[in-house]
Parts: structure tokens; sequence; C-alpha cells
């Protein structure tokens, strides 16, 4: 027996009923020879870790454009927090773990440069729209590797593709995430607005505050502590209903105070200006992208705004401002 099995039939005897196990998984697109060591999820785990896009994550936005310090949020450190998060529940639910993981590195790796500014600005100027969650599962499907994707299994994929609240993942696993992605980005965007001298502690409303708690540390044990104890040996991910009600009027908040206030948000039109103008440029001179855009273009069921979109929306803030200087800037006015 390989340690891959001896791990599966310890899921089998030890994860609770309602875990997605690594031996019933869906499959693949492609079939591949299983490890010896790593059961599928842990496997698809590891594919999103290794690869390019996962790394650049540490260059794009979470909330603040060019925040003035090292202690704020990007996406990458927003991943690992939901990752965590999503562990902790997983792992006290006695769900797989290695599958919850797998889905929360992933969940943001289609994210445009700039956050949700650069989101709104590809969704605008391209005629199929834009989704980061649609561009995440098209990142892991056909874009990295060259084109051949990770190939990961369908459970994973499934729980990327359904981490909106809007939508509802087909395991718990994926539940989980979602779950833990608003909860991550909600505690740590209170304290970078904080940081940042948006909000005060006090400001955050008593109402919400005296159910979740009053700092960081206290929300978020609060708002975990909740699914576990609501969550156990059920069939379904849940909080009660107080903890939930603060829950979305804390996000509610968050939305209405900083998400769209102008000293953290004002520079969010010249962001979107940037992703705009690039769109238009490469749309105009397709042979500036890449071969491998050029060459996908090409392929059935692809469009050269397809290639154009992918490889704006996978640039890094910093890229993205280079190219924007190196195209319509004069050479004197570059820094």
């Amino acid at each position: 027996m390989t340690i891959r099995e001896k791990t599966e039939q310890w899921e089998q005897e030890f994860l609770s009923p309602y875990a997605a196990l690594s031996r019933d998984s869906k499959g693949r697109d492609q079939e591949e020879p299983p490890c010896d060591i790593r059961p599928v999820y842990q496997r698809d785990r590891d594919r999103i870790l290794h690869c390019k896009s996962f790394r650049r994550l540490k260059h794009k936005t979470q909330v603040f454009l060019t925040p003035k310090g090292d202690h704020y949020r990007t996406r990458l450190t927003h991943t690992l927090e939901v990752a965590q998060n999503a562990r902790t529940i997983a792992r006290a639910l006695r769900l797989n773990e290695d599958l919850t993981e797998a889905i929360a590195l992933g969940h943001d790796l289609g994210h445009a440069p700039f956050g949700h500014a650069g989101e709104r600005a590809l969704d605008l100027v391209c005629s199929e729209g834009f989704a980061h969650y649609e561009q995440s599962v098209r990142i892991v499907e056909c874009l990295e590797k060259n084109g051949r994707g990770l190939n990961l299994t369908w459970e994973v994929r499934d729980g990327i593709r359904n981490h909106q609240m809007n939508t509802k993942a087909a395991t718990l696993e994926g539940v989980i995430v979602r779950y833990s992605d608003k909860i991550a980005y909600i505690n740590h965007d209170v304290d970078d607005a904080i940081r940042g001298g948006i909000i005060r502690e006090r400001d955050l409303p008593r109402a919400y505050t005296d159910i979740l708690g009053h700092s960081t540390r206290e929300r978020l044990n609060t708002m975990i502590h909740d699914i576990v104890n609501q969550s156990l040996d059920q069939q379904e991910i849940r909080m009660s209903e107080d903890v939930e009600y603060a829950f979305m009027g804390m996000r509610k908040f968050m939305f209405d105070n900083v998400y769209t206030n102008p000293k953290a948000k004002g520079e969010e039109r010249k962001a979107q200006n940037i992703v705009k103008e690039l769109f238009h440029y490469y749309m105009d001179r397709p042979e500036l992208l890449p071969n491998e855009y050029v060459e996908r273009m090409w392929q059935p069921g692809e469009t050269q705004e397809r290639s154009v979109r992918d490889y704006i929306a996978g640039m890094t803030d910093q890229y993205a401002i280079s190219k924007f200087q190196e195209f319509f800037l004069p050479d004197s006015w570059k820094s």
C-alpha cells in the first residue's frame, strides 16, 4: 500500500461523512497516473502554490493602491489569510483540509491589477465582460504552464468558481472558503483602514461589534468559532442568526465607508484608465502581445479580445504602470 493509499484510507476512517474524500473526486479533465505520496487535492494545492499566477499576487492590490508602508495587505497576503481561516474551520469540522486549502489558494488567481478597480475596468471594455473568479478558473484550466493549464480536479475548480456570496460550491469545503474569504477581507480591511486613518475602531457600529468583538482578533475568533459550532456534524456550513446579522452589517459598513471612501479609493479612476488604455492599445496592436497570447487568439474558440484580456488581467500593478508609461508617456517624463 502506498503512502497516498494510506492517507486516503485515513480520510475514509477519520473525516466527517460529509467531507469530500480524495478517492471520490470526479477527477481531472486529462487523466494522470496517481502520485504515490499525495492524494489528488494535496497535489492540486501544490500546483497552485508553485504556479506563476500565484507568485504575482504579491504585487497586486488588495484594497489600497500603492499604500505607504509595508504592513498593508496585498492580494497574496489576503489569500494566505483566507487559507488559514479555511483550514482552521475545515480541520475543526473534520472536512478535507487539502481540498479547502487548494480552493483558498486558487480563489483569487484571476484578479486584475489594481484589485476590483482593474476588474471593473476590464468588465467595462470587454464585450464578454470580466469576473475575477471566472478568470481564476481560466488560468488553472488553460493559461498556466504555457497553455496547458494545471489540470486540477473538478472539486477545486468548482470551489474557485463559486467563492462569491451569490453562488454556492458543490462541496462543504468550497463553502468554507466562501465564508473564509469574506471573514478575512472584512477583518483585515478594517485593520488596514484603521492603519491608513480612514476609520477608527470606535467608528465601527456598536450593534455589530458588541456581537463580533472590539478588535480584529476578537472578531476573527467569534466568526470562526460560530461557524464551527453551528456546522459541526451538519450537512451545511452556516453562521448563527445574530453573528450573520453582524457579519453582513459589518460588510455593508465597509462598502459604505471604506471601499467607496475617496481617501482610500480616490486614485481608482486613474488606475481604471490605465487598464482601459492598455486594453485599447493592445487591441489596436495585437502583435505587441507575447507570442503565447498571439498564438492562442488563433486557436478554436479563442479571440483577440480574450488574449488581450488575459494578458492585462495577469499583470501586476507595477507592470501595468510600466507598460502604460512605455506606451503613453514621453521618455523625458518617465520617473
